[in-house]
């Protein structure tokens, strides 16, 4: 029989490797979502992969005997899932047809300067320390000095548009979060997290319904190919192995693939997509990366603030993905 320390020893190797997954999984949505919004219409496309992710989580979990959320659970688990999944994502896929998928990752990584700029304004919430301030002013300048040679001259009104738009997404995401963290439910964190998908996965083939995209829905390898990988990796196996993570190791170590992923998104947009990556792209980042952790090593007089997707306070981080 193996000890207790050998079985320990197994669960942290398999959290360290969950760790990774994450890393890997939500650092390549962007380069998958890039690839598949050029074949699919956006909000079908990320409509359809919250659905099919969403039947297959509820599906699965309910074979397992996880319970489904309570009657009184699912506005707020609507709330939440449509400014997380079906805005922010939402706006993620829609931008993406115009602009660099490493550049909306970057975007996507302030997230931090809008939950705590969000929460500031509330009167139980955080107020804004010096080091919280420094490290948005310091994460503007890196996003100021990321877009500034595409700002010069004349600018293409595509990617202005989506450059305008995709920062909807960390503000809903931010909002999305905060509501979340006084809005506590009792739903396992997974079956939570499905119910989200599917709820928001109905909002965006509904707008895609409304805008008229099944008209121009091909059925292409290209685009199913990207849907298929959001899917598998993307939901599946990047929501699974992040709870578990979490529930095996620190909060603060499973935290940093907030600073892996736009890493891993602009490397691959770079390698796979051929866009731009040179010194200012390299020190934009590590600008922006170095505002955030200054913002999230801020000491705070409360908790840290929940996941998105209503983790248990014993299992606390704040995480956003696409």
């Amino acid at each position: 029989m193996n000890s207790r320390a050998d079985i320990q020893k197994s669960e942290k190797i398999r959290a360290y490797m969950a760790w990774g997954a994450v890393c890997i999984a939500w650092g390549t949505t962007y380069l998958a979502i890039r690839i598949g919004v050029q074949a699919l219409p956006p909000a079908l496309f990320a409509g359809i992969r919250f659905l099919l992710a969403g039947l297959i989580f509820v599906t699965a979990l309910r074979f397992r005997g996880y319970t489904l959320p309570r009657k009184n659970e699912l506005v707020d688990l609507a709330v939440v899932g449509v400014a997380l999944l079906a805005v922010a994502n939402g706006t993620v896929v829609w931008a993406e047809q115009w602009i660099p998928s490493g550049l909306a990752a970057l975007i996507v990584a302030t997230l931090p300067f809008w939950m705590v700029g969000i929460e500031s304004f509330l009167p139980q919430g955080d107020k804004l320390s010096f080091r919280k301030v420094c490290g948005i002013a310091i994460g503007f300048l890196g996003l100021v000095l990321l877009l500034w040679p595409d700002l010069q001259g004349a600018v293409d009104p595509g990617y202005l548009k989506g450059v305008l738009v995709i920062l909807i997404a960390p503000l809903s995401w931010g909002a999305g979060s905060i509501y979340s963290k006084y809005r506590k439910i009792k739903t396992r964190p997974l079956m939570a997290a499905a119910v989200q998908m599917l709820i928001a996965g109905i909002v965006l083939t509904i707008a895609g319904a409304i805008k008229g995209e099944f008209a121009h829905f091909n059925f292409s390898a290209q685009g199913w190919a990207a849907l298929g990988y959001l899917v598998v990796f993307g939901s599946l196996v990047g929501y699974s192995s992040y709870i578990y993570a979490l529930a095996h190791l620190p909060a603060a170590m499973v935290s940093t693939y907030a600073y892996i992923n736009p890493i891993i998104a602009v490397i691959l947009g770079w390698l796979v997509l051929g866009e731009r990556l040179d010194w200012l792209v390299a020190v934009s980042t590590a600008i922006i990366l170095l505002g955030v952790v200054l913002v999230k090593a801020s000491p705070s007089r409360k908790k840290e603030i929940r996941a998105r997707r209503f983790i248990p306070q014993d299992e606390v981080e704040q995480s956003s993905t696409v």
